[in-house]
């Protein structure tokens, strides 16, 4: 199978790497900045193009991964005049199958469900990725490209795709930015963010070792403890934005803990 990249961005990198060390022959990386596409070329040992115009007609996979608002603007140029036997897929969360219709016969949407960086190396095994396709030969195909990366991989439509990345920005995103938060307020203190190491590891470890994330919360929001709130709400007085955040986070445990109760 030949496969081009369309995309040198972080998910591009680590997929296409893990491919390569499969043993997919990837035959050209394109991104519309040279320094991108010649980097993860370099890495692939493949070539690299800044062009659309010069991408590979006869490619078997064409797997696009652009940040959803180029996607779309560049669909039509990424499919024209390719072999109507090639399968284009794109990799978003947030994007509908739907959107390759009438520009591909072939096509689909391949999900790895994971926070990527290019400079770190993932363990593709562990990362359940998700596919979708319009026909039945197309879905087998990228199950089979999925089940060579991954002991996890899974149908999902679009619908279903969307609240996964939805998920995905709460449990991954979102908890980053607590940490980011954390650690500007340690630093102002000139205390190290890493004596939070402990308390994140017990943390995630709760939840991965089977215990329910609403039973796993603590602290003073679940209690709705508004004397320990207070004070820490006014010690974000320099910080309007943080004191919010910690305002609205708070009232979201507090309720969460009563629908659990009722259930």
């Amino acid at each position: 199978m030949k496969v081009v990249f369309i995309g040198a961005g972080n998910l591009a990198t680590q997929l296409s790497l893990c491919m390569r060390k499969t043993g997919y022959e990837i035959v050209q990386v394109y991104s519309r900045t040279e320094e991108s596409a010649s980097l993860l070329a370099g890495r692939l040992d493949c070539p690299y193009v800044t062009s659309l115009e010069c991408i590979v007609p006869d490619a078997n996979l064409y797997i696009v991964a652009l940040k959803d608002s180029a996607l779309v603007e560049l669909l039509p140029q990424i499919a024209a005049s390719k072999s109507e036997n090639a399968l284009f897929v794109h990799t978003a969360g947030s994007l509908p199958m739907s959107i390759w219709k009438g520009y591909a016969k072939h096509y689909g949407v391949f999900y790895p469900m994971q926070t990527f960086s290019k400079a770190r190396e993932v363990e593709f095994e562990n990362i359940p990725i998700f596919v979708e396709a319009d026909q039945e030969s197309d879905i087998e195909t990228l199950k089979t490209l999925g089940r060579s990366l991954s002991n996890v991989v899974m149908e999902a439509d679009s619908e279903q795709r969307r609240y996964l990345h939805l998920s995905a920005v709460f449990v991954c995103n979102f908890a980053n930015h607590m940490f980011t938060v954390g650690e500007h307020l340690l630093r102002e203190h000139q205390l190290p963010f890493n004596i939070m190491y402990p308390l994140i590891k017990e943390t995630t470890e709760k939840v991965l070792g089977g215990m329910n994330p609403s039973e796993a919360q603590t602290g003073p929001a679940v209690r709705y403890d508004r004397n320990v709130m207070d004070k820490h709400v006014r010690l974000l007085s320099a910080h309007p934005l943080w004191q919010h955040l910690y305002e609205e986070i708070s009232k979201s445990i507090y309720h969460d803990k009563l629908r659990s109760e009722k259930n």
